[in-house]
């Protein structure tokens, strides 16, 4: 199935494999997700299936956010189909706090809207890519974000032993280049990681465990997709 899961991390615990070694996990709650939208070239130029994960209140959700994913007889919608207007598929489901889409090659991907994915995506998968938001560290100076040493703690350093030193020349070029590490916004941001093993997948709970770390704090949003690189 060229779709992955979207899910949750709950955190990280240890395992035991066949021969008794400790492995290092992360449980990642995967689905249910449900499929909300296929997008196809002549419609929306371009291949691609959008699914949902955990349904969001409906004290949250606004009309026009229910109306994506349920039929609510709008009179915009009886106008256009006395107009000869074919209605988009809708699942017919709740409103969903996480969407995201997965490119596809062509349509045989072989889903239908309203159908719900599980765990059992990834039963036959030896690896993974997960995708999280790393944890947010605010604005980090140059030791806490790029592992500088600091400056000496001896006589005559005075106040300034965190600080970067020297960030540019005097005559030539006389400016400070681009891409000079300093202090800044650190974390919060998109990271992948690739090629983590899949230790064990449980469909009933739908859990999935793999081998190593996953960026992002516990009870994060993940995007759980097969490997694109070999």
């Amino acid at each position: 199935m060229p779709v992955g899961l979207l899910g949750r991390k709950v955190g990280m615990t240890q395992v035991y494999n066949e021969d008794g070694e400790i492995i290092p996990v992360t449980v990642l709650e995967a689905g249910p997700c449900t499929v909300l939208k296929l997008r196809t070239q002549g419609q929306d130029g371009y291949e691609a299936v959008q699914i949902g994960f955990e349904d969001k209140p409906r004290r949250l959700v606004s009309r026009a956010d229910r109306g994506q994913v349920a039929d609510l007889g709008s009179k915009r919608q009886k106008a256009r189909q006395e107009a000869g207007v074919e209605p988009a598929e809708r699942p017919g489901c709740e409103p969903k706090r996480f969407v995201r889409e997965f490119r596809t090659d062509d349509e045989s991907h072989g889903l239908e809207v309203g159908q719900q994915l599980d765990a059992s995506v990834f039963g036959e998968s030896s690896h993974v890519d997960v995708i999280g938001i790393s944890k947010g560290r605010g604005f980090a100076g140059v030791m806490k974000r790029h592992n500088f040493s600091g400056q000496r703690a001896s006589h005559g350093v005075k106040r300034v032993h965190r600080h970067p030193g020297s960030i540019g020349q005097s005559a030539d070029p006389a400016r400070v280049l681009r891409g000079t590490r300093m202090a800044g916004q650190y974390g919060g941001a998109r990271v992948t990681v690739r090629h983590l093993k899949v230790v064990r997948v449980d469909v009933e709970n739908s859990m999935i465990l793999v081998r190593g770390a996953v960026p992002g704090p516990n009870g994060g949003y993940v995007v759980i997709r097969h490997m694109n690189k070999y």
